[in-house]
């Protein structure tokens, strides 16, 4: 269920592995095989080391949670983005547009100048 996917930033644990998983993408394609899985990952606490240490895998295989990584409005509107691809029955139809990256940003440099002065 999208609604359940893990945020990006999020550290995992899976099946099999002593390794531990950094979430830095969800709803990833193989491009091999057009098989769509719910994350790619990362060695944590490494990072990215390169396309051959990046892993495809499902939410089934996790098996612990060590961190939950930023969530935001961002995210609120980008999960309802995907709730629209893969469970469009799901879907707020009435949530309004995301907001502009000018806004965003226009928002941000107020904050900063803010903290910075």
């Amino acid at each position: 269920m999208i609604d359940d996917l893990l945020p990006i930033g999020s550290v995992v644990g899976i099946k099999d592995s002593d390794k531990k998983l950094m979430i830095f993408g969800i709803k990833q394609k193989n491009v091999d095989t057009d098989e769509t899985f719910d994350y790619v990952g990362v060695l944590y606490p490494e990072g990215n080391l390169g396309q051959e240490y990046q892993y495809l895998f499902n939410a089934d295989i996790i098996t612990e949670v060590f961190f939950v990584g930023y969530e935001s409005e961002e995210r609120d509107y980008f999960i309802n983005n995907l709730k629209k691809v893969y469970e469009p029955e799901n879907a707020i139809t009435d949530l309004p547009d995301a907001p502009l990256e000018e806004e965003i940003n226009a928002n941000l440099d107020e904050d900063l100048g803010d903290v910075f002065g």
